[in-house]
């Protein structure tokens, strides 16, 4: 009967503490929800990792599901996201939703932005120019094909080898089976704001990345001025490094 009390004091305790230390970060951030953008030939099961681990630290999340059918509606989809979240919201990308993001991170709610692996347009270009093929190759992109109404997907052993290639077999599969579907004519549409002209700005870097090269990351975060965190990962690093990105949102969210 004393160790069963004892043992269900001990777990009391444990769980004041942890309790106290979520409720003194929750303190500590300025934001109050995050909202995730997923990226080209993936969705929003993709931060799945991610979420709880913003959750404990006492923050909201709402993770979009964007049709990627078009750059600005995509946005659209974001900003409705945004506009239901409790501001201020930290707003993240991945990948293609580095596009999304940097539009729609003009958005009175936004106070931070975060990159992840993801592309960081300048007023004016699309991804196709943003992604500068001609000096920063991406093997991935090559793999990628196109079906009868245009949309570009991603085959099972493609995805597989450049896209989330330090993730176990059945989870890799998982993703080319669960992928959106990026619409061609979006690779065309520029941006027309630059959300990290004015905004603090985060990059987590994915370190052996081959959809978007990882040297191409570091010139976008030395161009919007981000702090960056470089791990060596896959194209998901989301997905493979869930905590490490987590920490950077947390930052992003104080």
């Amino acid at each position: 009967m004393r160790f069963r009390k004892l043992l269900m004091s001990t777990f009391v305790s444990l769980g004041l503490t942890l309790t106290g230390t979520t409720t003194a970060l929750a303190e500590t951030l300025a934001a109050k929800t995050v909202v995730l953008v997923h990226g080209a030939f993936a969705d929003g099961s993709s931060w799945s990792a991610v979420s709880p681990l913003l959750r404990e630290a006492g923050l909201n999340v709402i993770a979009v599901q964007n049709p990627l059918d078009s750059l600005m509606g995509d946005v659209a989809y974001t900003n409705r996201a945004i506009d239901r979240a409790e501001g201020p919201v930290v707003l993240v990308g991945h990948s293609w939703g580095g596009m999304v993001i940097t539009e729609a991170g003009v958005h009175d709610k936004v106070q931070s932005l975060v990159y992840v692996a993801a592309y960081a347009p300048d007023v004016g270009q699309s991804l196709g120019e943003a992604a500068m093929l001609d000096v920063y190759p991406a093997p991935g992109l090559g793999a990628l094909q196109q079906d009868e109404a245009g949309y570009f997907y991603l085959p099972e052993a493609a995805a597989a080898e450049f896209f989330a290639h330090d993730l176990p077999a059945d989870q890799a599969a998982f993703i080319a089976a669960s992928q959106g579907l990026l619409n061609s004519k979006a690779l065309e549409e520029p941006v027309t704001q630059a959300a990290w002209k004015d905004k603090p700005s985060f990059f987590a870097i994915a370190g052996d990345d081959k959809m978007t090269p990882t040297p191409l990351q570091r010139e976008f975060a030395k161009k919007i001025g981000a702090t960056s965190a470089e791990v060596p990962s896959s194209h998901v690093v989301m997905v493979s490094n869930p905590q490490f990105v987590a920490d950077l949102i947390i930052q992003a969210a104080k």
